[in-house]
């Protein structure tokens, strides 16, 4: 157990000082979720003007239901969640297992790199019926859920089977560099994961999504022909269309591209072929592929670098401090209780700056529908789609300001509506 005495040390201001941005990162997430229940009660009553005779009254009022359920689902998620964290740090329970571990397996790379995968695998386990009901009763209730029970244990376990294969040589290799290179050790470090990380978008397309999911090739036709002529005129080139079995798991839909250079590849949704017409889907892939030309893509991956060297050099840092192994109960001379509290406790400092990421991600949104506008020659046909999809997927049509800011990397329906035909 964790000494809860208080204490001017740098170690009890330490403990404390997470405990409270914890605690206050749980009490943001439920304000802003009653904000938002609120403001959506508040035009609950009928289909607010901007969208009349875009949603009808019983899809409206069938969206209200969704939002409320989901929004009282996740803020006992939410409670859970810290509930969870703050007894593992409290309770002495990580350095109690740190040191059995290595007292059992010893402290090679080899034996710690094993206890990083346990305590992640173990922690997972504490979701799960929170995954469950999410799958099997809420979205089920609203017409979701297309999945078994069989098949939700089996993606489960092959995520974990893929946990092990791919992070556990990594979190080898990470902990070798450390041995290898002394103090600059985490630019080594970043490196490495950076590159793997690379390799893995290489990858992906072909040996990694395959395993979830069923792909095939989009059969001859109308829409084929067209997407095919969307990609040359954009000058994308990609490897093929592939049309993805979504419809096995949910009846949610999407498309995106994925892979780089002859890997890549255009994927639709099986679900998303099913809901919209051709001329709409051409509209949404071009938003996609405007993604692409705006260069989006590899200006997410260098922000991506920058975030990730930011993240090894605070490890680095709080690795050189007694004080942070001590408010824990590790004690100081080895990186891993460093990167493990990192991997727990940095949510509760990103989450505050998610309106900022979330307003980038945003610009990008209204760049990549502008592109798709030109291209298409009209908006109207993504406007059609986008609402369509909001529609289908029984989106919030009226999320407050300040929830929207901090959860939704996309805008809304009306402003990327009123967007687009601004610039019509």
């Amino acid at each position: 157990m964790i000494d809860l005495s208080f204490s001017a040390s740098g170690a009890g201001v330490c403990l404390w000082a997470v405990v409270g941005l914890i605690a206050a990162r749980c009490a943001a997430e439920w304000w802003l979720e009653r904000l938002n229940q609120r403001h959506v009660r508040a035009h609950a009553g009928r289909v607010p003007d901007a969208f009349a005779g875009v949603v009808d009254q019983a899809t409206y009022v069938r969206s209200v239901q969704y939002t409320l359920a989901k929004s009282r689902f996740h803020e006992l998620e939410c409670l859970w969640g810290t509930v969870v964290l703050v007894a593992i740090l409290l309770s002495g329970v990580l350095p109690w297992a740190y040191t059995r571990f290595a007292e059992a397996c010893g402290v090679t790379p080899w034996a710690l790199a094993l206890f990083l995968v346990a305590v992640g695998v173990c922690l997972s386990f504490t979701d799960l019926p929170f995954d469950w009901y999410g799958q099997f009763r809420l979205e089920a209730r609203f017409g979701f859920n297309t999945t078994t029970p069989r098949l939700w244990w089996m993606d489960r376990l092959k995520g974990l089977l893929l946990s092990l294969t791919l992070g556990y040589p990594l979190l080898v290799l990470v902990l070798k560099i450390v041995e290898w290179t002394g103090p600059s050790w985490w630019l080594w470090a970043w490196a490495a994961v950076l590159g793997f990380q690379f390799l893995i978008l290489l990858l992906a397309p072909v040996l990694i999504l395959p395993l979830f999911n069923k792909f095939t090739p989009l059969a001859e036709g109308t829409l084929r022909e067209r997407l095919l002529a969307l990609a040359a005129r954009t000058r994308f080139r990609a490897q093929s269309i592939q049309v993805m079995d979504g419809s096995k798991r949910s009846r949610h839909s999407n498309a995106f591209f994925t892979g780089f250079g002859r890997f890549r590849k255009i994927v639709l949704f099986d679900t998303l072929i099913q809901q919209l017409a051709e001329p709409e889907l051409e509209a949404v892939l071009a938003h996609e592929i405007g993604h692409y030309r705006k260069r989006h893509v590899f200006k997410l991956l260098a922000w991506s670098a920058l975030t990730l060297l930011a993240a090894f050099y605070a490890i680095a840092w709080l690795a050189d401090q007694p004080w942070f192994f001590h408010a824990f109960g590790f004690t100081p001379g080895n990186i891993v209780p460093a990167l493990l509290l990192f991997a727990l406790l940095s949510g509760a400092v990103t989450f505050w700056f998610s309106p900022l990421a979330n307003l980038w991600s945003r610009r990008f949104e209204y760049q990549a529908d502008a592109f798709a506008a030109e291209v298409m020659g009209d908006p109207q046909s993504l406007i059609d789609a986008l609402r369509k999809l909001n529609e289908k997927n029984l989106s919030n049509l009226t999320p407050h300001p300040w929830y929207s800011g901090f959860h939704y990397s996309h805008p809304t329906l009306l402003e990327r509506e009123s967007a687009l035909r601004q610039q019509a």
